[in-house]
């Protein structure tokens, strides 16, 4: 089976849909599949083996740069590059709508009558400026609604993502199914592992509560509300692992750490080095690094549409409701639940262990995988079906039917 996968950037971006994809594009070929990746060449390209292709497409990410947005804009040749690539496929799976390129592989996937699953990883992005919540609000109306109920199966990665889209009239029922987790790199610390060790190696206090975040230093991310926190618990050390235009190095604050290049295990290291870890994002799906930091044994406070994302996390995470507009009283809310886990510092490691074990029992990569691919199978049995059939009927159709040739 060819399998092209469709996001806006890869994922040297950093973003949690394209670790997704990677994720995703690393099982399939583990599996079996010949599978294409297609993205921007914005930023760097993913190692690639075996039957794994990555199709480059030439975009600006200009919109970004300057406004923060995540947004590339590709060049006519890359629209031309996506129709090849859609033309030559046995499936497109698209991850997310309201990106052009991946817009564009849908149009050319319904010309071509390729089986689409659409991979819906948001609802409605909650921006704080008036015009981009009227651009976003238009758009999820207006095409991504007309995406999902024209492809061929949709799958949410949460329950908040499928709740938002609610009462749509789909093809096929859709689906939730949940990222992975990698198990043995985001872990607990074992017995013999010192916290003050792994500071004292990332260059951080050993006798201060560490609070952490991981993802884009964006604004649906929460940055401006971490922000409020900071300045107002300068007894505390904030750490923040990634990258982007809202860059937290920029505050000049004494009790800010950076790190903008950690991945896998150096990244594992950050979260079993920290305390609790935080996430005051809005209008998420469910992002890896919540799950990242339960199998990791972390207490985490997000906000309480992410803490709904899956129903059976109640008992793990700890969901603040964000005041929609005023940053004081949204940093206060949570400020109140993370001095309630800093006091109970240090965790019971029992406590970490039954963290670990639920993302395990949970969340799986090739549990994932294997679903996607059982879909992507039925969905290109179906297709070459209904191929055959038409054939059939265009063969059996009396010689009165068929046009006549000068």
């Amino acid at each position: 089976m060819k399998i092209l996968m469709a996001t806006h950037y890869f994922a040297s971006h950093q973003g949690g849909i394209e670790i997704v994809a990677g994720r995703l594009f690393d099982n399939f070929a583990a599996m079996g599949q010949q599978v294409s990746w297609m993205a921007s060449n914005t930023h760097s390209l993913p190692e690639v083996a075996g039957s794994q292709r990555v199709v480059e497409l030439a975009a600006s990410n200009l919109i970004e740069d300057k406004a923060g947005v995540p947004f590339p804009i590709p060049t006519f040749a890359a629209l031309g590059n996506i129709s090849r690539e859609v033309r030559n496929a046995d499936i497109v799976f698209i991850h997310d709508c309201l990106y052009l390129t991946n817009i564009t592989a849908f149009i050319c996937a319904r010309y071509f009558r390729k089986p689409i699953v659409v991979v819906q990883h948001t609802g409605l992005i909650g921006y704080s400026n008036p015009l981009l919540r009227v651009v976003a609000r238009f758009a999820s109306t207006i095409i991504t609604r007309a995406m999902l109920e024209r492809a061929d199966q949709v799958v949410f990665i949460s329950q908040t993502s499928r709740k938002y889209f609610d009462g749509l009239d789909y093809k096929r029922a859709p689906e939730i199914i949940f990222n992975g987790i990698d198990a043995q790199t985001f872990r607990p610390r074992h017995s013999t592992e010192s916290k003050a060790a792994l500071r004292s190696k990332l260059g951080l206090p050993v006798d201060l509560p560490v609070v952490l975040f991981v993802g884009r230093f964006v604004e649906n991310k929460g940055l401006p509300v971490l922000k409020e926190m900071v300045q107002r618990s300068p007894a505390w050390i904030w750490v923040f692992a990634g990258r982007g235009p809202l860059d937290p190095a920029k505050w000049a604050a004494a009790n800010v750490r950076v790190f903008s290049n950690l991945q896998g295990l150096g990244l594992a290291e950050l979260y079993r080095a920290a305390d609790v870890f935080v996430l005051p994002s809005k209008a998420e799906g469910f992002p890896l690094v919540i799950q990242e930091a339960i199998a990791s044994g972390l207490p985490v406070v997000c906000g309480t549409e992410t803490a709904t994302a899956d129903q059976e996390l109640s008992s793990f995470v700890h969901g603040v409701s964000p005041h929609p507009t005023d940053l004081i009283s949204c940093a206060t809310a949570f400020l109140e639940v993370i001095n309630s886990r800093i006091a109970s510092i240090p965790t019971p490691q029992r406590e970490s262990e039954q963290r670990h074990r639920f993302a395990v029992s949970r969340y799986s990569w090739i549990g994932a995988a294997e679903r996607y691919l059982k879909i992507a199978s039925e969905l290109c049995g179906l297709h070459c079906a209904n191929s055959d059939h038409s054939r059939t009927q265009q063969l059996s159709m009396p010689p009165s039917h068929f046009p006549e040739v000068p």
